[in-house]
């Protein structure tokens, strides 16, 4: 992302923000992403946007897998969610409201643009049968189990 990943901290891993110390000035050019000039005035730029990762929790109840994500600020049209029978993937874009150019900023935490997380499950979900409902910036998906157990009975039919 912006230098050695490994000089960033675990916030700005999980979230995709960026560290700006007092010496750094910010430009943003809405069409390649946020660029930061450093005091020497080397370029530190994406090569492309740049996708944060969203922070999750996965966890089991007897019959299902829950996963929740936090998505504050984002409308559900811009929101995808993909599920397999074995992983899921949530996609989307946070638009930013308000534009601040230059040194105006104090502190500089919050991820605006696009994020994604894919995920391995723990267990094959049924994805026709999945709800997602979002209740004050908390998205929940529910993943139904598939029950390896269920047996059904066939009819033969005569022709």
């Amino acid at each position: 992302m912006f230098g050695n990943k490994d000089k960033r901290s675990f916030f700005e891993r999980i979230t995709g923000s960026i560290s700006v110390s007092d010496d750094d000035s910010i430009v943003d050019d809405s069409q390649y992403g946020t660029k930061i000039i450093s005091h020497d005035d080397d370029w530190l730029e994406k090569s492309e946007e740049e996708v944060g990762e969203l922070a999750i929790d996965v966890y089991e109840k007897p019959n299902e897998i829950i996963v929740q994500t936090m998505i504050a600020g984002v409308k559900p049209e811009n929101i995808n969610i993909d599920i397999a029978r074995e992983s899921i993937t949530i996609e989307g874009r946070r638009e930013r409201q308000t534009e601040t150019v230059g040194n105006n900023y104090h502190t500089k935490e919050l991820y605006w643009g696009s994020f994604a997380r894919t995920i391995s499950l723990p267990a094959e979900v049924d994805p026709d049968n999945v709800e997602a409902f979002e209740k004050h910036g908390l998205l929940t998906i529910k993943l139904p189990r598939i029950d390896k157990n269920r047996t059904q009975k066939v009819k033969i039919r005569t022709i």
